[in-house]
């Protein structure tokens, strides 16, 4: 028996996986892929003013937001959501935190990761984030980091697409047509109680990206319908059947 198609999304925050790649997620988890989600903080400092606004405790807006974030999960067809719990604003990680992000990485052995954007001066929580994933790539494929363990392979970097993509330097070379599992990406962003404002943001994106696709495919004439699409860079050269 072959071994499963995986994938692995580094995601900073609670939330982000879900606006930036729940399509992708949801999409490849149809195609039968298992996708594993490392959350590494709640983003429970930063970016859940409403919590804070409503007078919650710390521990309240983490809960919240772990119950947040595991919801969307299943919704997307999440195979294993791994929580690091290693707070926001800033995220920081040690050495053992970077070797355990690594140790994840040889485990899912992902034919492809996704993650933030290499540039974000309005969040340098995601930047950092991106910084880390490609410093943890190197580690899991260097045969010298726990020797005897499987190294990983040459899993292709996406980012996924920023909130202010104009200021980020972010351009995209890959979109994906998540039309066929929309509702459930609008479903689990509609878990995602403490940034209601985002719903429909990130719906006008899904939108403005299906454009990108049909222009990209083909023209607006002769290219493929597409309703919702995602944006991805990649770091490295492609060789692609899938994303």
């Amino acid at each position: 028996m072959s071994d499963p198609k995986t994938a692995l999304v580094i995601s900073a925050h609670a939330a982000d996986f879900v606006w930036r790649s729940g399509g992708a997620i949801a999409l490849h988890a149809a195609m039968g892929y298992q996708v594993t989600v490392a959350c590494l903080s709640f983003g429970e400092r930063g970016e859940s003013a409403r919590l804070w606004k409503e007078g919650k405790s710390l521990d309240e807006v983490k809960a919240i937001r772990r119950a947040e974030a595991e919801a969307a999960a299943e919704i997307l067809g999440v195979h294993h959501l791994e929580c690091f719990d290693l707070g926001d604003y800033p995220l920081h990680l040690e050495r053992e935190d970077k070797y355990r992000l690594v140790d994840l990485i040889r485990k899912v052995q992902p034919r492809f990761m996704l993650s933030h954007s290499q540039y974000d001066p309005y969040n340098t929580d995601h930047m950092y984030m991106t910084q880390v994933a490609l410093e943890c790539r190197m580690i899991a494929q260097a045969w010298g980091h726990n020797p005897g363990e499987k190294v990983l392979g040459a899993p292709q970097l996406y980012l996924f697409e920023p909130h202010q993509t104009e200021q980020m330097g972010w351009k995209p070379d890959t979109f994906l047509d998540i039309t066929p599992v929309w509702e459930k990406k609008r479903a689990a962003m509609e878990c995602m109680n403490g940034q209601i404002h985002l719903w429909d943001y990130y719906t006008r994106v899904a939108q403005q990206r299906a454009n990108h696709f049909k222009r990209n495919s083909g023209g607006q004439s002769g290219g493929r319908d597409c309703k919702y699409a995602e944006g991805f860079q990649s770091i490295f050269p492609r060789t692609v059947d899938e994303l």
